[in-house]
């Protein structure tokens, strides 16, 4: 069978589709599995490297900001559904699915008027515009979060599945995280990042962060995304510090270190949980319906994270992080909460529902 996958602009989107294809690549080998994303966006590094064929559309989302790109959307739109229908009579895929954002919109929309089965997944509380849009057109809807079916309007099945994670994340130790660093597997570590794209916000507040593991000696993975990498790599002159615009193996950043900081987007919940790994999370203060705060509430009431306000970073990012790094029975006691509210099986069930979804 040849599979379509259509998802991409964030790893938040992108993730989640690797996982689920090469869930299926282990219940049949004989799988094909072709990815569709944009040039200038992250799919177009990631998916090629994963060694999966990548045909590129052109399409972006439209901004609730009055800019210029916005006049020239619908022409995007347009464009996008006659190459989607292109790419589709080459792949003559079996079953296209989409994991979110405004790469699937057209692929999936194309396919569902070609009878294609069709599959969108939304990892976020609050689903996005093109999920709610599609839903009402797609074979199947999985979901993480039970909460997300109040907002989708649907024919179709919905199912709670979670949200797929890559193996992989389980499967690096300490020594091997720090080895890829080149950082001392004996010293306490944070990662931190804001995503894919970086978090300004917590960018801001990290030479503080920096100037306290230098004078502390713990150790720093600092993901600042492509905005802010200039100006923060001239603040990295320290071993115990690495600054990099990008973080490709974010299975050795969570195995290296000790606690996570970053933002509460869905796929990083999942990623967390699967691993059992401390945060202290930071919503984004501008998601749709607020939806990372709600994210961010379903680990901290399990006792599973701390979370801090986006607008109270300067006053309580060091001391929070002062708290949990060198307190290892907290430690402990967050991991095994956070493992409970883990669904490392995820990916694996999404991709039994595709193939049945094929097979029916």
């Amino acid at each position: 069978m040849t599979v379509l996958f259509a998802g991409g602009g964030t790893g938040g989107h992108l993730y989640p589709a690797i996982a689920i294809a090469e869930e299926i690549l282990k219940q049949d080998s004989n799988a094909k599995i072709v990815f569709v994303g944009t040039k200038s966006k992250i799919e177009a590094r990631v998916v090629p490297q994963k060694g999966f064929e990548f045909h590129t559309i052109w399409i972006s989302g439209f901004s609730r900001r009055l800019k210029i790109d916005n006049i020239i959307f619908p022409l995007k739109v347009f464009i996008s559904l006659i190459q989607s229908f292109l790419v589709i009579k080459k792949i003559k895929p079996n079953v296209v699915v989409g994991t979110g954002g405004y790469v699937c919109g057209p692929i999936l929309f194309v396919a569902s008027l070609l009878g294609i089965p069709t599959v969108v997944h939304e990892s976020n509380s609050y689903p996005g515009a093109t999920t709610r849009m599609l839903a009402k057109r797609v074979s199947k809807v999985i979901v993480q979060f039970d909460v997300t079916k109040r907002w989708l309007s649907t024919k179709a099945s919905v199912e709670v599945l979670g949200n797929p994670t890559r193996e992989e994340l389980s499967l690096i130790t300490r020594r091997e995280g720090c080895e890829f660093f080149k950082l001392d597997s004996n010293k306490k570590t944070i990662f931190v990042f804001g995503g894919s794209l970086g978090a300004s916000s917590i960018n801001k507040v990290m030479p503080e962060i920096v100037n306290d593991a230098i004078a502390h000696d713990y150790q720093i993975i600092w993901q600042t995304g492509e905005t802010d990498w200039q100006s923060a790599e001239k603040i990295q002159q320290h071993k115990n510090i690495k600054v990099m615009k990008y973080v490709d193996r974010m299975d050795c950043g969570y195995a290296a270190s000790d606690i996570v900081v970053s933002r509460s987007g869905a796929t990083t919940l999942a990623e967390l949980t699967r691993i059992g790994k401390p945060a202290i999370l930071v919503p984004y203060p501008f998601a749709a319906a607020n939806h990372q705060v709600m994210n961010a509430e379903t680990l901290v009431d399990a006792g599973a994270a701390v979370m801090i306000k986006d607008s109270e970073l300067q006053q309580k990012l060091l001391p929070s992080i002062r708290e949990l790094l060198f307190d290892d029975v907290k430690q402990k006691v967050m991991q095994e909460r956070s493992l409970k509210l883990g669904k490392p099986n995820a990916g694996k069930e999404i991709a039994q529902r595709i193939i049945s979804l094929l097979k029916q």
